[in-house]
């Protein structure tokens, strides 16, 4: 039986993939000095979304050579690796897009939000796991104003290990004092779905633009509890919890 419900942010809740892409696409630009466009490196982190931070400005820096520009910005910011200035001047343009209220409104996806005070009408436990940092969740939780709709948040500070290790929904079962069995967890990346199977939680997959493929190519879920169109994520999500209502029985 269901009793809790956890949440995944970014990409899930709130279009923030497309934000961090528009990140990344604005720090290659503005590092090359316009030789690399802001849409090509949009449309390139669809290949890399999901992955570390470290990860992605490396695969980013290899596939549009910006080693010598993102070499030649390390002192700027104190640090040792051309990935790592990448990073923090990616850091800061998200900073400033973050930083504007309406721009992250325009991201919310409503029909997974309406899910998730649907969850609380009716009683069941919510959860969010996020692979975002505290400061960032929090700033987009205030701005969408969700902050009281979640039991508990347990964001990338509170986990030794990054999602697809199930350690952050093990944690947040633990703190909302249900069994993993009980929780259904709502996703969007193959990563985040992987975490939440090897934590034993069922989960549904609402895909966008950046993770269809993959999550669907990747083999880990039924189609059934893989959802393309957000509209139908409150259905699916019924039945999810009603199979397992009679299975219980």
């Amino acid at each position: 039986m269901i009793s809790a419900i956890i949440f995944d942010l970014d990409g899930t809740l709130v279009q923030t993939e497309i934000l961090k892409a528009v990140s990344y696409g604005r720090a290659a630009e503005q590092l090359s000095l316009g030789a690399v466009s802001e849409a090509s490196v949009v449309d390139a982190f669809k290949d890399v979304v999901g992955r570390s931070r470290q990860q992605v400005a490396i695969s980013l820096i290899e596939r549009f050579d910006l080693q010598k520009f993102a070499a030649a910005a390390m002192p700027d910011f104190g640090v040792d690796r051309p990935w790592q200035a990448f990073v923090q001047l990616r850091l800061q343009l998200y900073a400033k897009i973050l930083s504007d209220p309406a721009t992250v409104r325009d991201h919310v996806c409503p029909h997974n939000v309406a899910l998730l005070k649907w969850a609380r009408e009716q009683g069941y436990s919510t959860g969010l796991a996020t692979m975002s940092y505290c400061k960032q969740s929090r700033r987009v939780l205030e701005i969408l104003t969700l902050r009281d709709m979640f039991d508990f948040v347990a964001t990338r500070e509170d986990v030794g290990h990054g999602k697809p290790d199930p350690e952050i929904y093990y944690l947040v079962a633990r703190e909302l004092s249900v069994e993993p069995e009980a929780c259904l967890v709502i996703e969007d990346s193959p990563s985040g779905v992987k975490a939440a199977i090897q934590a034993g939680m069922h989960c549904i997959a609402v895909t966008s633009d950046f993770t269809k493929q993959k999550v669907r190519h990747s083999g880990l879920l039924p189609g059934r509890w893989i959802v393309d169109d957000p509209a139908e994520l409150h259905q699916v999500a019924k039945d999810l919890i009603m199979e397992h209502q009679h299975t219980s029985d």
